[in-house]
């Protein structure tokens, strides 16, 4: 019974790896980089006193932070048809993180944004520039550097709640474990490795994020 355990884990290895590489770390980098693009489009609305958008931007992050990202993900696939709109599961999945990661983010990126020094946005005033340009030229850059940390721990988090995809039938890396598992009989052994291969991706994105911070540090010196 052990050998064929070790064989079953080892030949269902690469059938869990692959699906890993090719659909849930391309999940996780897409959603990743849409949601950054709403949560600062977000954040940029309510720290301009834009009225109207502002309540908007509220309601979007107080909705999103406030209902599990499961419902979010079968609302979007199992609902949203109803309404005469038919989504397939990867861009509904990807739908769903973006605005997941949109939400939660924004706060991250509101609150960096805030703690630049306010007198760089007028200094930047005094010398002509626009509200737009003076946050991208002076405030965002320093903004992303202090959201570095956080956003990269999102990231992660990101990597690890693709697995909820599996039930909107997305063949990412927990669905080929799980089908295996079923075929097999041998949940326990599945699941211990399935674990195993995530962790080896949040360890090199662990990595990459220690990386990163040392970089910025030097930069800052």
């Amino acid at each position: 019974m052990e050998d064929r355990l070790v064989t079953l884990l080892l030949q269902s290895f690469a059938q869990i790896l692959v699906p890993g590489l090719l659909v849930t770390i391309p999940l996780t980098v897409v959603s990743f980089i849409l949601g950054i693009l709403v949560a600062l489009g977000t954040a940029l609305v309510q720290i301009a006193e834009l009225r109207g958008l502002k309540q908007l931007a509220r309601f979007y992050v107080w909705i999103v932070r406030g209902t599990p990202l499961l419902v979010q993900l079968y609302i979007i696939f199992y609902g949203l048809p109803n309404l005469g709109i038919k989504l397939d599961a990867i861009p509904a999945a990807i739908i769903a993180f973006s605005l997941n990661v949109g939400a939660y983010t924004s706060e991250t990126l509101r609150a960096a944004i805030l703690a630049v020094p306010g007198g760089q946005l007028e200094a930047g005033y005094c010398v002509g520039m626009s509200f737009s340009q003076t946050m991208r030229r002076i405030i965002l850059p320093q903004a992303f550097k202090i959201a570095f940390p956080p956003l990269f721990n999102s990231f992660i988090s990101l990597t690890k709640d693709t697995s909820l995809a599996a039930n909107i039938t997305v063949l990412e890396m927990f669905m080929a474990t799980q089908r295996i598992a079923a075929r097999t009989y041998e949940p326990f052994a599945l699941y211990c490795e399935v674990g195993f291969i995530y962790l080896l991706f949040c360890t090199v994105l662990t990595r990459l994020q220690s990386y990163g911070e040392r970089r910025l540090s030097l930069n800052k010196a």
